[in-house]
Parts: structure tokens; C-alpha cells; sequence
């Protein structure tokens, strides 16, 4: 009897021990920590972000990053819930609510573009070169006439919230519009909304990032046919997760990752990306502009859509990192 049950344990001890060992390499010998960045659509599918991580990983090869991909409102909920250890996104408001709520903490903003208003080259609401509140207007006429149609995220992303934004300052209430048969929601993030009005010969509002790459690669024949422009920017920032709200987070790998986007090396990775193969950039640095404000149009812009009571993370979430503001 002793010598069975002698046998039984040795038994269940090889298997733990090759289950375990199985684990391991599985896990690349479990000695990376894994850090999870909740992120924006237009980052990821750019592919911005994989260039990001082959050299963040390469100077830090103790961490593995995760993303996962979202429309900004849904990026700030696995955050929330305690899925993510930071988000990288572009909503301020949103973005003021996640640090206001005790989410967040260490905000940095990183980079910038700015969306743009496509469209069929036909531009049947003939919209080109009028500045976003004109356009607006024009393609509701048209679409009511019969005449146009309009493709939005309709997802709570950054660019939904953006757009939303332009509704009102064109003087629409955008729940009731939303209901008009010329208005259509996708539902779903920039790509396939940029597909959606591909189809429909519709308009849309689309980052840069985004358009440039579907464009470039023949998957949508629309023109960008209102650009640029105070109204149009499009804001990207970093925060981390609140150790205090879950403890489970990796928050010192999120500080390190944060302070290698707002590095000379992490701005410009995002300064060149994309140059080579579009002609021009999907996404600007935004550090040194805001620091040494070289160009004052646009900081001043940048300061007054995404700055908080003048700071882009006031003090009481820098979660005792000055360094990232000083």
C-alpha cells in the first residue's frame, strides 16, 4: 500500500513539474514582464506602433508590449476595468475624465496630426477647401436633398468624439441628425469606415494617419477635401495606468514606456515614420514643439484643445514623476 502511494505522488510530481516546465518555455522562460497598452485604432492599424515596439523592445528586453487596439472610448474602459497598465489615445476629454475619475495618472502628450474631411472626387456637396463648419453644412443640405451621403465611426472613439465636437460648432445637434437617412454609422474603427464610405461614395471624417496608409495602399479611391486647420487637430496622448486603483498594474514599465515616446529616440521614430513610403508625415512629434514652441501657431492650438487648466497632466496626477514636466 505504501509503496502504490509512494509511486502515486512520484507520479504527480513529474507532472506538475513537466506542466510547470511546459509553462515556462511557453512564456519564454517567463522572464519578460508584460506590459499592456490600451490603444487607439488609427496607432495600430498604421502600423506606427509596431515600429515603436521593435525598438522599445530592443532597449528594453525585459518587457514584452501588448496592445490592444479599440476606438478611444472603449481603450479607456479595459483601462478602467483594470485590463490595461496604460492608454494611449486621443480624446482630452475624455482623456480628463479617465485622470479626474482616479484612472489615470502621468499624462504626456506625444504626438499630433490632423483629420481631414474625404470624400468621392466628385464632391457632390462641393465641400473642397471650405473650412469644416462650411463643409458641414453643405453635405447636411446635400444629404437631405438626396444627394450625399455621410459614413461616421459611430463607435466613441477619439475621431466619433472629434466629429461629434464639428457638429455642434457647425450648429447641428448631432442625436438628431444621426437619425436622418443620409447619415450612416459604421460602427466600427477608421479603416473599415473609410471602406464603408468607399462603397457608399459617402463623406467622412478620418485621421491622417489612417487615410494616408488606406489610400496609398489603392483600398479607397476618396480625396481628402477638407484639411488642416485648427479644428481638424488631432491630439495623442499617453497616461498610465493608477497603481492606487488597481495594484495589479504594471506601472513602473508604463512610466519607463511613456518616457521613451517623449525621448529624443521615441520622437523620432514617430517624426519619420511613414515618410519613405507616403511622401509626407503621418504623425508629428509633439515634445519638443510644446517645450521650445517652435512653431507658436500650432502650440498655441495644441494648448488650447488638449491642455487642462494649462497643463497637459495637472500636478495632482503626476504621481510623484516631475521629471516628466520639468
Amino acid at each position: 500500500m505504501q509503496k502504490k502511494t509512494l509511486t502515486w505522488i512520484i507520479t504527480l510530481l513529474l507532472v506538475v513539474v513537466v506542466s510547470v516546465a511546459g509553462t515556462t518555455l511557453f512564456d519564454g522562460g517567463d522572464l519578460k514582464k508584460k506590459l499592456v497598452i490600451s490603444t487607439t485604432t488609427s496607432l495600430y492599424d498604421t502600423e506606427l506602433l509596431d515600429s515603436i515596439e521593435e525598438h522599445f523592445e530592443a532597449k528594453y528586453p525585459t518587457i514584452n508590449l501588448y496592445f490592444i487596439s479599440a476606438g478611444t472610448g472603449l481603450a479607456i474602459t479595459h483601462a478602467e476595468r483594470g485590463d490595461a497598465d496604460m492608454i494611449l489615445v486621443h480624446a482630452p476629454s475624455k482623456e480628463l475624465a479617465f485622470l479626474e475619475s482616479g484612472y489615470g495618472t502621468c499624462r504626456k502628450i506625444v504626438a499630433y496630426n490632423f483629420f481631414a474631411i474625404a470624400g468621392p472626387e466628385v464632391d457632390p456637396a462641393n465641400i473642397k477647401d471650405l473650412s469644416p463648419t462650411q463643409a458641414l453644412d453643405r453635405i447636411v443640405n446635400a444629404g437631405r436633398n438626396k444627394e450625399a451621403k455621410w459614413v461616421s465611426r459611430g463607435d466613441d472613439s477619439g475621431t466619433h468624439t472629434k466629429e461629434k465636437g464639428l457638429w455642434n460648432a457647425a450648429g447641428f445637434d448631432w442625436t438628431l441628425i444621426r437619425e436622418e437617412e443620409w447619415y450612416v454609422e459604421a460602427g466600427t474603427g477608421m479603416g473599415k469606415t473609410l471602406q464603408v464610405a468607399e462603397n457608399l461614395d459617402a463623406y467622412a471624417l478620418a485621421d491622417m494617419g489612417t487615410y494616408l496608409k488606406y489610400y496609398k495602399e489603392e483600398i479607397i479611391t476618396l480625396k481628402t477635401l477638407v484639411t488642416q486647420g485648427e479644428e481638424l487637430l488631432n491630439v495623442y496622448s499617453a497616461i498610465a495606468s493608477n497603481l492606487t486603483r488597481h495594484h495589479h498594474i504594471n506601472f513602473e514599465d508604463a512610466v519607463a514606456f511613456i518616457k521613451f515616446l517623449i525621448s529624443e529616440e521615441g520622437q523620432e521614430i514617430i517624426a519619420s515614420f511613414g515618410i519613405e513610403v507616403y511622401d509626407q508625415n503621418l504623425f508629428y512629434p509633439a515634445v519638443s514643439l510644446l517645450k521650445q514652441k517652435t512653431d507658436p501657431t500650432t502650440t498655441q492650438w495644441i494648448e488650447n484643445y488638449a491642455f487642462f487648466d494649462g497643463y497637459e497632466c495637472p500636478p495632482e496626477y503626476w504621481k510623484n514623476h516631475p521629471e516628466l514636466y520639468t
